[in-house]
């Protein structure tokens, strides 16, 4: 008799158990973000996009005496001769070059000039998520998405690779979610392994829905049931039952 009422016990437990999973099954659905919802990455991404502090020579081919080197300012803008300012930040050198050569044209005959980024500044990106150590980084020329969660540890074994997100700061400084696959990357295939990070990007490496489960079964369940006094734990107690 005493036996039947622990097997009793313990597949009223198992069923409670399951009556969770199942509720908790849809939230989970719900609150996750589909890659395919994420902007996929963008060609512009190989291109570097001038920041505020960095340092920019501005040379005049035929008007060397009108050469600068100049500090891109926190709001952004450049103070030149002749035309006085003119906003850099956001834009490619080679854009900047373009606008430059056409307010010049309405000082100088057939102006020549080139934008040299000559010093960077805020040359940072941080990689958090499911990696070995989160953490700040010193964005090297050329850094990946992937070399940069390998040296902030690599991947933990709860992370999901596939669904990797790279925040950068769009229009406006809104941010921008770019989607890295990086299980692709890893296998040589995709654009992300060509995918090259800018000043301030963020790597994000989410957990995998199996990890989801199972902090939320931690968080939910386990610790629902211990509050009420029971435990999955052999030789514990289950209202004041033995397994």
């Amino acid at each position: 008799m005493k036996m039947i009422r622990k097997e009793v016990i313990f597949l009223l437990l198992v069923a409670f158990a399951g009556s969770f999973l199942g509720c908790a099954s849809e939230p989970m659905v719900q609150k996750a973000v589909p890659a395919s919802s994420v902007p996929a990455v963008p060609e512009a991404s190989k291109k570097y996009i001038i920041q505020s502090g960095d340092q920019l020579d501005i040379k005049f081919f035929y008007n060397p005496e009108l050469n600068e080197s100049l500090i891109v300012r926190p709001d952004g803008m450049i103070s030149l001769q002749l035309i006085d300012e003119i906003q850099a930040y956001g834009k490619e050198p080679a854009t900047l070059d373009k606008e430059l050569t056409e307010a010049y044209s309405r000082e100088l005959r057939k102006p020549n000039i080139t934008v040299i980024v000559r010093t960077f500044a805020n040359q940072r990106v941080f990689v958090g998520g499911e990696v070995g150590q989160e953490q700040l980084l010193t964005l090297q020329s050329g850094l990946t998405p992937l070399q940069a969660v390998f040296e902030a540890g690599g991947f933990l074994d709860t992370a999901d690779p596939s669904s990797a997100i790279v925040i950068r700061k769009g229009p406006d400084n809104k941010p921008m979610p770019i989607h890295i696959d990086l299980t692709e990357a890893m296998k040589g295939q995709g654009e992300a392994g060509n995918f090259r990070l800018q000043p301030n990007d963020v790597v994000y490496v989410p957990k995998s829905p199996i990890a989801n489960a199972n902090t939320w079964v931690d968080q939910y369940i386990t610790r629902l049931l211990l509050f009420r006094g029971f435990s999955f734990g052999f030789g514990h107690t289950v209202n004041d039952f033995r397994f």
